[in-house]
């Protein structure tokens, strides 16, 4: 059987479509919103409650969605996930009130909760430790394309039919790429079209608790009592918040602050997710970059992007200080780029931190910590931004990501667990 080169490129050019689809049902809602308000009298913060009911049911569906995706493997789990929420993005086109699209979105966050842990375990089982990053920064960009095809797809669709038929479409893509996975996607020791020496590359290079298979499984109580899950999910709890503003409220910003009609939105609400599409590539490239020229190993390598991403959106902070619209979108592109920088490194963390049977219980729980803080900051836009508007609120978003790389640099320490599990065990028998 011939052999494809570098088909682990090719793989993970699969999960990011699938992200890129996942957020472009995602944020046909944040699009069609300016529209809702009008057909079917829709106010801002019952928008609030339409975005919090997705985030509410992916934050909670996040922990389980891991431990399905790490007991039913990547290609199955993952499949089942994005064939629901294909469905529950066309059933969208059904509701004929907030409370009918609340419904219908809360079902499509609890089938999307699958998207990241199942990127990152696909990730992980794909790719050399030193590639890993980069990986993670190729698919996570998926999340940031999809956000930006959302604008003039959306907005054409509106346009030319009706903001039902925006989700039906939307919905039928993701379809299509939940066959394709099933169809192509194989663990590497699987695959019969890759290499002998591209399969060696990949297990040889992963971490010793990665290339074992029959070790034992940590359970969700375990992840949670150890500090190292605290030392991501606590950063990913004060991060969040930016990038759930950008996906849900940035072309009703543009609509409510600075009077976009759906043309000018779909011209310029696709911008800040370019500049983070640069974030989630650059991202990838910069820890390696950070090991190399520094000396540092992984883990600190990862904390140094958070940190970088963290002083970059302060920019997006300073939107209250301008009153030009291209101004602020300019600083929203720099939050675009600064944000997905710094979540491609949290992400990854779960794979350098814990074990492939825990990765994605792991990162279903840190997502879940993530979304936590995403659900609770969309209720507080939409109970804030028509009264004290949209600029204090950015400023707020700055200040979190601030404290989240303080709180990576003083909780996460530099070693997976599984190496300090094995030093406090030699500690207490040398003790003993």
């Amino acid at each position: 059987m011939r052999k494809i080169k570098g088909l682990r490129w090719y793989m993970i050019g699969l999960v990011t479509i699938g992200t890129v689809l996942g957020y472009l049902t995602r944020n046909a809602m944040s699009v069609a919103a300016p529209s809702l308000e009008g057909s079917l009298g829709i106010t801002t913060q019952q928008y609030s409650y339409i975005v919090a009911a997705y985030s509410a049911c992916y934050t909670l569906m996040q922990p389980v969605a891991g431990y399905i995706l790490d007991v039913l493997g990547t290609k199955i789990g993952y499949a089942m996930f994005a064939i629901l929420w294909a469905i529950f993005c066309m059933g969208t086109a059904l509701a004929n009130s907030w409370v009918g699209l609340a419904m219908a979105r809360g079902a499509v966050g609890m089938a999307e909760a699958a998207m990241i842990p199942a990127g990152l375990k696909a990730s992980s089982e794909w790719f050399p430790a030193k590639e890993r990053s980069i990986a993670v920064g190729y698919f996570n960009v998926g999340s940031s394309v999809g956000a930006m095809l959302a604008p003039p797809l959306v907005v054409w669709a509106i346009v030319a039919h009706s903001w039902e038929m925006a989700f039906i479409i939307t919905g039928v893509l993701s379809l299509i790429w939940a066959i394709c996975w099933l169809i192509f996607y194989k663990h590497p020791k699987d695959q019969k079209k890759l290499s002998t020496a591209e399969r060696d590359y990949i297990l040889d290079g992963q971490e010793a608790h990665h290339q074992t298979t029959n070790a034992k499984k940590m359970s969700a109580w375990q992840i949670l009592r150890n500090r190292q899950f605290w030392g991501i999910a606590l950063p990913r709890f004060l991060a969040e918040p930016a990038w759930g503003t950008f996906n849900a409220w940035i072309p009703l910003f543009m609509f409510k602050a600075y009077g976009f009609n759906l043309k000018e939105i779909a011209m310029f609400a696709w911008m800040p997710m370019l500049f983070a599409d640069f974030g989630c590539i650059l991202g990838g490239y910069l820890p390696p970059f950070f090991q190399k020229h520094f000396g540092v190993n992984l883990i600190v390598s990862r904390k140094l992007v958070v940190t970088l991403g963290a002083v970059l959106m302060i920019g997006p902070g300073m939107i209250g200080l301008f009153t030009s619209p291209y101004v602020a979108i300019a600083l929203l592109c720099v939050g675009g780029f600064a944000h997905q920088a710094l979540s491609g490194a949290l992400i990854t963390l779960s794979s350098d931190v814990f074990g492939r049977n825990e990765v994605a219980t792991a990162n279903g729980l840190t997502g879940m910590a993530a979304w936590t803080a995403s659900t609770m900051f969309a209720l507080v836009v939409g109970a804030l931004a028509d009264t004290m508007g949209f600029s204090p609120l950015f400023a707020a978003l700055s200040v979190f990501d601030i404290l989240a790389a303080i709180v990576i640099w003083t909780v996460l320490q530099n070693k997976p667990v599984s190496e300090l599990e094995q030093e406090r065990l030699q500690t207490a028998e040398a003790n003993s």
